[in-house]
This record gives structure tokens, C-alpha cells and sequence, in this order.
């Protein structure tokens, strides 16, 4: 019993201290992206650009895409398109792409998690990103 008291306590303090010090729960997780596709379909998920806090593009060249982890059948590429980057407060377009992902090929119905890693080579140095899609395929009727 004089145990259950002291954890109690312990409890209790460490809440106490853990609310008067302001600690937040942080995570750098994001949520994937969910798509679905039949045989031969195309679909874009996202744009991709790397800016300087002026809004001014600091790439090198058109990013590129890998595919680390995905089902066969489905490639990912990135189409060069002048993207303006509205999340930023951006007002002008920028050199960038778009990332489109295509599933040929499919033999039967799958659920699967695509990791996607986009490439940057920038003025600043090369930079990395992934890129985490929910992928549901489905062959042709």
C-alpha cells in the first residue's frame, strides 16, 4: 500500500512539473498520401520546388524521384513545370515539378505503402526529402 501512495506521488509531481514547464508532444511524422489507380493510369500528388524565404527558386536543376519501396508496375517521375508557391506567400511562379506517379501492368487488386525520395540540387548543396502513398491498385476490368 505505501508503495501505491509513492508512485501516486511521483505520478502526480511529474504531471505537475511537466504542465508548469510547458512540454509539448512533437512528432515529425506526416500523413501519407492515399491514392488508387487502375492499370494504366496516371495521377499527380504533389508539387515540388526549393525556395528561398524572398520566394526566389534556389534550384539547380528539376528535381528527381526514386522509388525505395513500392509495388512493380508503378513508376514515379517529375514533370518540370513553373509552380507558385501559395503556402509560402509566394505571389510569382517558380521553376519546380510536379510528381506523378503511373501504375501499368496491374495484374490483381493490391494495397501497398510507396516511399517516394525526391532529390534537390540546389545552390546551397544537395537535399532530400521522402515522401510516404497509401497505393491502391486495381487491374483492368
Amino acid at each position: 500500500m505505501r508503495l501505491g501512495g509513492l508512485l501516486t506521488l511521483a505520478v502526480a509531481s511529474l504531471a505537475c512539473a511537466l504542465s508548469i514547464s510547458g512540454a509539448e508532444a512533437q512528432t515529425i511524422q506526416r500523413a501519407a498520401t492515399d491514392i488508387a489507380l487502375k492499370n494504366g493510369e496516371t495521377a499527380e500528388i504533389g508539387d515540388v520546388y526549393y525556395i528561398s524565404p524572398n520566394c526566389k527558386s534556389l534550384l539547380k536543376g528539376i528535381p528527381e524521384v526514386e522509388i525505395l519501396d513500392g509495388p512493380p508496375g508503378v513508376t514515379a517521375a517529375v514533370n518540370a513545370a513553373k509552380i507558385v508557391p501559395r503556402s509560402w506567400g509566394c505571389a510569382n511562379p517558380v521553376p519546380g515539378g510536379k510528381i506523378v506517379v503511373t501504375a501499368k501492368d496491374v495484374q490483381e487488386y493490391s494495397f501497398t505503402r510507396m516511399v517516394l525520395r525526391i532529390n534537390y540540387k540546389t545552390l546551397n548543396g544537395d537535399r532530400q526529402r521522402s515522401e510516404n502513398i497509401n497505393l491502391v491498385l486495381f487491374p483492368p476490368n
